[in-house]
């Protein structure tokens, strides 16, 4: 028996590679190749989820957290993504649970859900509210080199 050669993938082994292989396609933009991984009936979906992605949205980085084996070909996988608005400098982090079905040796994505984190990243509707009343513009006073203060 050769020591360094693998067996067969299990059904959960394939779901996180290719759960894997989906997250790193959608970090880097590359959706034409992560769709391929979408269910047929889930591409608008995701189209829309993922529409800022890119643009308006930026992803740091996406880590594959976890996978659960769940009866008659599904799984859940667990995904922590670190991302910011493209106006903004604040670093965000949500973790998303997708739903990911075996069709024959092949894995799909037939869903996603953000389950904690930041609000945002799968396209939720996200209102800013301004603060109350008129801010006035910080005015600091100005010290002369001379000792007085205006």
């Amino acid at each position: 028996m050769a020591a360094g050669c693998p067996g067969p993938a299990t059904a959960v082994g394939r779901a996180q590679d290719t759960a894997q292989e989906y997250n790193l396609n959608t970090r880097f933009g590359r959706t034409e190749i992560a769709v391929e991984s979408v269910a047929p009936g889930s591409r608008e979906a995701f189209a829309e989820r993922h529409r800022a992605w890119g643009t308006t949205l930026r992803i740091a980085d996406i880590e594959v957290a976890g996978v659960h084996e769940l009866s008659d070909g599904n799984a859940d996988v667990t995904v922590r993504a670190t991302w910011y608005r493209a106006d903004e400098e604040d670093l965000r982090t949500t973790t998303v649970k997708q739903h990911w079905h075996e069709q024959g040796t092949s894995w799909l994505l037939t869903g996603e859900e953000r389950v904690d984190g930041d609000i945002g990243l799968l396209g939720e509707k996200v209102v800013f509210q301004a603060p109350e009343g008129e801010r006035s513009p910080a005015r600091f006073p100005t010290v002369r080199l001379s000792g007085t203060v205006e």
